[in-house]
């Protein structure tokens, strides 16, 4: 599959419903799943290999991988309604992908190759932290979404723990109006895609 028509299929799925402000639930766009999951593809990290998205939101990181051939692609949230959706994404993009929902501390999956877009710690400081965490004791090789200046933190964080952990790109992202105490239409801030292994 090429890296547009998968994200065209990317943007057919259904976002999370009402989606809850003290989980950060945003939405991971499309066009930057694409890119990092397609760029995964080509390092061998994804064509067989047994793939797992921490926080799956409506299953778009899992969804991907399974598009792009992932030996089996599984996801998990502690939100009800995101399993809900990612199931109906999943059945709606004609890939084999299993949802489940589970706080991310009690994931016991293991997995060749992990993606997630975890909360920024906007919200909770340090959210980000468990995901990290839970992904580095299940899974050799990452890949995880995270504010462009806390990438040092990220990085460092990883490190201290014995792995490798660097910037694969930035992108910019623009968050939509989603919840009441947004003031702007939207706001654009700079994300980083860490790899750790």
């Amino acid at each position: 599959m090429k890296k547009k028509d998968l994200e065209i299929a990317l943007e057919k799925l259904a976002p999370v419903p009402e989606p809850d402000a003290s989980l950060e639930q945003y939405p991971t766009p499309a066009a930057i799943v694409a890119d990092v999951v397609f760029g995964a593809y080509g390092r061998g990290d994804v064509e067989g290999m047994k793939v797992v998205d921490l926080g799956c939101g409506n299953g778009i990181f899992a969804i991907a991988a399974a598009l792009m051939g992932a030996g089996a692609s599984i996801g998990f949230d502690i939100s009800e309604k995101a399993v809900r959706i990612s199931k109906e994404n999943a059945l709606s993009s004609g890939v084999a992908a299993s949802f489940s929902v589970s706080d991310v501390k009690d994931v016991r999956e293991g997995a060749d190759t992990v993606f997630m877009n975890p909360p920024f710690g906007c919200q909770n400081r340090g959210a980000d932290r468990p995901f990290l965490d839970k992904a580095m004791e299940i899974s050799e090789c990452i890949y995880s979404v995270h504010k462009a200046e806390t990438s040092d933190f990220v990085t460092d964080y990883c490190r201290k723990r014995g792995r490798d952990a660097s910037v694969c790109k930035v992108y910019k992202y623009d968050i939509p109006h989603t919840f009441e105490f947004h003031r702007e239409t939207k706001r654009s801030i700079e994300i980083a895609v860490v790899n750790i292994r």
